[in-house]
């Protein structure tokens, strides 16, 4: 028997099935040519030839005469395994950038990408070193859970609508409490202002302008150093800080766990914070029985968390969009094909029902009118018209005779066809066109991945500059005490130095938290 070897060609410039055919139909008039088959979408062909009366170089150059673009493809993808897996739980670049670090320092992995629009992350490893239940197992020990991209049709790992619920509801819970606080703030800025005129027109003595400040409702202390005001943005703060803030705090406590800083985590610290300050500050003035009233922070969380759910809802939104588009290419596939067994004569011999993803190249799939093609394939015996307007577009149906070729996904409309599968599972042109949509959605631009890097440092550098920021004006404060007050306003002469100091440091520290906070780079 002769030898049969196989090789792959990387095929260019073919726009439409009757390049195909045109190669197809050249190639098999060659000596030492068994068969070729040629995929449009991939750009590939697979030839196999009898390597003692040709070789692959004469084949491409054979292509290459025909006016197309041709080279040998080494290697074609034998001997690495490749794995898909859904991952969950990844909220931002530095997670991205966590498991496809920890990935690739893993003996025996040799490409990793994870995108975080689509959940999944795309692994090459050598089978002799590692295994796909040892990369899963890493990515698992890193906090996230995983799963082995099933086929289903459904295309779940593309729905955001569980993420979308959640955000929505934590975004609606912060604004509710939020619009009561902004109100109370805004309240309290128009008295100010109206205080500040008065004391401007009716030369007052502070006794009187004192009175007058204490009399306003807000500020009416309900227990010694506890307004009403403060008491109210603590109320209406607390069950943000909970429930508006719970995601927030089991990713960034996920994040710590594992020595790893994102933005989950600069969004906790600047609030809790915030919030920790505010209501120590409460206590001590409660207990000092103090007649000025503390400033708080309690208006910080609120909003914090109002503006960041909205961002990540929007985001989710926004995935959900693309995903759509993705998800509905995908339910175009046929979930089962009618396998069927021919006798002499093509007479049926029998039939079986089989999942699409079973079906094997040359075997013949039975499709009835009204059926989609499970697969692409030739027909071998009927007449029909198809529907293939879903793939090329084209609006009316094509007429299908025995030696046309059929594409996956299109719609079989009056006669019964017999097709010889040609393309089947990935190699099928439904299935390139989503496997290139997805690509595109997770293969990242060179800038993307320098954000990436970028948001890993990001974090710790913020903290280290909030802190910076705190001693620094510490330092100022106690130097030169004047600086601290032209810019401290509104602060209360009956408290003393060291106090305004330390409190215009903290509010400069926390300001500088909470403005860095919305990790603007991962965002955009």
């Amino acid at each position: 028997p002769k030898t049969i070897s196989k090789c792959y060609v990387q095929v260019t410039g073919m726009t439409c099935a009757s390049c195909v055919a045109n190669i197809e139909r050249n190639l098999r008039r060659e000596d030492g040519i068994h068969s070729i088959l040629v995929a449009l979408m991939a750009g590939k062909a697979e030839v196999r030839y009898n390597p003692a009366v040709i070789h692959p170089s004469t084949i491409a150059e054979l292509i290459r005469e025909l006016g197309f673009g041709a080279t040998v493809m080494e290697n074609c993808g034998e001997g690495d395994g490749t794995l898909e897996l859904v991952v969950r739980g990844m909220t931002c670049a530095s997670c991205v950038h966590k498991i496809e670090s920890t990935l690739m320092k893993t003996n025996g992995v040799l490409y990793c990408s994870v995108a975080l629009a689509t959940n999944k992350a795309h692994i090459k490893y050598d089978p002799e070193i590692i295994g796909p239940r040892d990369v899963i197992q890493v990515i698992q020990d890193l906090g996230f859970t995983t799963s082995l991209v099933k086929k289903d049709r459904s295309a779940s790992h593309l729905d955001h609508k569980q993420e979308i619920r959640q955000w929505k509801r934590s975004f609606v819970v912060s604004l509710v409490f939020c619009i009561p606080v902004m109100g109370l703030m805004i309240y309290m800025m128009v008295m100010d202002s109206q205080l500040s005129d008065a004391h401007a027109h009716h030369n007052m003595s502070d006794e009187e302008m004192e009175a007058l400040h204490s009399s306003m409702v807000l500020e009416y202390q309900l227990l010694p150093g506890l307004s009403v005001m403060n008491f109210l943005s603590f109320l209406l703060c607390v069950p943000v800080q909970i429930f508006g803030g719970w995601h927030f705090y089991i990713q960034a406590y996920k994040a710590l766990k594992h020595k790893t800083a994102n933005m989950d985590v600069l969004i906790v610290l600047a609030t809790s914070i915030a919030f920790v300050y505010s209501f120590v500050i409460l206590l001590v003035a409660m207990a000092e029985k103090a007649k000025v009233n503390p400033v708080t922070f309690f208006d910080t969380p609120p909003m914090l968390f109002v503006f960041i759910s909205l961002g990540r809802w929007l985001e989710h939104v926004a995935k959900g969009k693309t995903s759509e588009a993705l998800a509905r290419l995908i339910s175009l596939q046929a979930t089962e094909a009618t396998i069927v067994t021919l006798g002499p004569d093509n007479v049926l011999l029998s039939e079986e029902q089989v999942d699409v993803e079973l079906v094997q190249r040359g075997d013949i799939v039975k499709v009835i009118p009204g059926g989609k093609f499970p697969v692409d394939g030739r027909v071998i015996e009927g007449h029909s018209m198809v529907d293939e307007s879903l793939i090329t577009g084209e609006a009316m149906p094509v007429t299908k005779k025995p030696g046309n070729t059929v594409i996956a996904g299109s719609i079989n409309q009056n006669g019964s066809l017999l097709i010889s599968a040609t393309h089947v599972g990935a190699d099928t042109t439904l299935s390139q066109i989503v496997k290139l949509v997805e690509e595109a959605q997770t293969s990242k631009a060179p800038i993307q991945q320098f954000a990436d890097k970028l948001s890993g440092y990001f974090v710790p550098s913020i903290v280290a500059v909030s802190v910076v920021t705190l001693f620094a004006w510490i330092i100022i404060g106690f130097v030169d005490f004047e600086i601290v007050e032209k810019y401290f306003l509104g602060y209360n002469k009956s408290i003393s130095a060291a106090e305004v100091i330390i409190r215009f440091a903290f509010q400069a520290s926390i300001t500088v938290l909470c403005i860095a906070c919305p990790c603007s780079l991962g965002l955009a």
